[in-house]
């Protein structure tokens, strides 16, 4: 008889797990012995240690953060200056920013919401409070870093313990050294100048001297107590110090000081108005003995203006006249140069004419001109003689021997005249010969 090959090992696999049931069945509990509860215990509490714990196992670092841990066994810092998850290892934790505005001002928007600002006074025995800020940087070196946690230990001790008191301390040392009046007005640069340094490289050596003063307002004289820097070329600034800065020490960097208020007592703040109303007097003052100085000075330069100007036209005046003299004496150089070329010109014309006329007469003894000159005397003569009578119209007695013909006087008296003027011309009738 056959059986179905895969039917048997269904068969046998039914028979195993029966066995194995039974077996199971049939066994006994393991005994419970004090050793085995203990390590049981034992990795029960290890693992919800673990899990209690396992956020410390990794710590985020934040960019602006500087993160310092502790070691819980062997008390090792480390430093984290970079950003991105570290290893804690169950470490203490420590966190600083890498950069901070540390206030001390007086609104409560600015920092705390109370007045941090810090006290002052200033040699004139004047009080105030100055409010501002100040930006500081942490060093990033592990040196700088492990002195400054294991003096301050946190954070809000570095702001309030080393450089709020540092600060304030500036301050206080940085007022005796002006006025109020001084801090008011024009050595107020100077007064952020001396709070910053100090607290950069230490505060000053100072002497201080009492001196007999004027009252600005009352013009009473009391004494007041001057401090004075002293000087050392050794030193930061030519300033000698009184100690070293713990800003420099830990490596701080501090830098962009503002002042944003400076709040005086009423009675100084009532004194430099005053004080203020008494300089703007004298300024208004100066200033309109300025303007009348100014209005004098505009008046003599416009009256020196004024008289170069007429100075100038009667210059100009004056050159026009020189112009129209020179043009008077250029035409009247011309006139001369042209009279004296018109005499030299009639000179010459003389000179020819008398050349001429000495020609003539050389060659026929002015024959023409004699000729000419006895023609009109004997016409003048002849128009004379016509207008007389020569014979009478009545004649008494005849004429006798020897007796002149009638007339004959006459005639005998014109040819007088006419030798007389022939005499007078020297007239030679006489053509004289050619010459061979």
């Amino acid at each position: 008889m056959s059986t179905d090959p895969e039917k048997g090992k269904e068969q046998a696999l039914i028979k195993e797990a029966e066995a194995g049931k039974s077996r199971l069945l049939n066994l006994k509990p393991p005994s419970w012995t004090p050793g085995r509860a203990f390590a049981v215990t034992f990795a029960a509490v290890i693992l919800v240690l673990f899990a209690l714990t396992a956020g410390k196992l990794f710590e985020h670092v934040d960019a602006d953060e500087i993160v310092v841990i502790q070691s819980p066994i062997s008390g090792t810092l480390t430093w984290y200056t970079t950003p991105g998850l570290k290893w804690q290892g169950w470490g203490s934790v420590t966190r600083y920013r890498k950069s901070f505005t540390y206030w001390f001002s007086y609104r409560p928007d600015q920092g705390a919401k109370t007045d941090q600002s810090m006290k002052t006074r200033f040699y004139d025995g004047g009080h105030a409070k100055i409010s501002g800020s100040v930006r500081v940087d942490l060093p990033l070196d592990e040196k700088s870093l492990t002195g400054l946690h294991i003096r301050f230990g946190s954070q809000d001790a570095i702001e309030h313990a080393l450089v709020g008191t540092v600060f304030e301390k500036s301050v206080y040392m940085a007022g005796p050294l002006m006025s109020s009046k001084e801090s008011y007005a024009e050595k107020r640069p100077l007064l952020i100048f001396y709070i910053e340094d100090q607290a950069l490289h230490g505060v000053y050596q100072t002497t201080t001297q009492d001196v007999r003063m004027k009252d600005p307002i009352t013009g009473v004289e009391k004494t007041v107590t001057l401090t004075k820097i002293v000087e050392s070329s050794k030193a930061p600034g030519g300033m000698a110090r009184q100690e070293t800065s713990p800003i420099q020490e830990f490596s701080l960097k501090c830098y962009n000081l503002a002042i944003n208020q400076i709040t005086y007592d009423d009675i100084v703040e009532k004194q430099i108005l005053q004080q203020q109303e008494a300089i703007m007097a004298v300024q208004t003052a100066v200033a309109r003995a300025k303007e009348a100085e100014q209005d004098a000075l505009t008046a003599e330069q416009r009256g020196l203006a004024n008289a170069k100007k007429a100075k100038w036209e009667q210059e100009v005046i004056k050159a026009k006249q020189m112009t129209e003299a020179e043009q008077r004496l250029g035409v009247a150089e011309l006139d001369r140069k042209t009279a004296e070329q018109r005499k030299q010109e009639s000179i010459l014309l003389g000179q020819g004419e008398a050349e001429r006329r000495r020609l003539i007469m050389d060659a026929d003894s002015a024959l023409e001109i004699k000729i000419n000159a006895w023609k009109e005397v004997n016409r003048y003569y002849a128009d004379q003689i016509g207008k007389q009578r020569w014979v009478p119209e009545i004649q008494w007695g005849g004429a006798g021997a020897g007796a002149a013909a009638p007339g004959q006087a006459a005639n005998d008296l014109v040819n007088l005249f006419a030798i007389q003027t022939a005499k007078q011309l020297s007239l030679d009738m006489k053509i004289p010969e050619k010459r061979r």
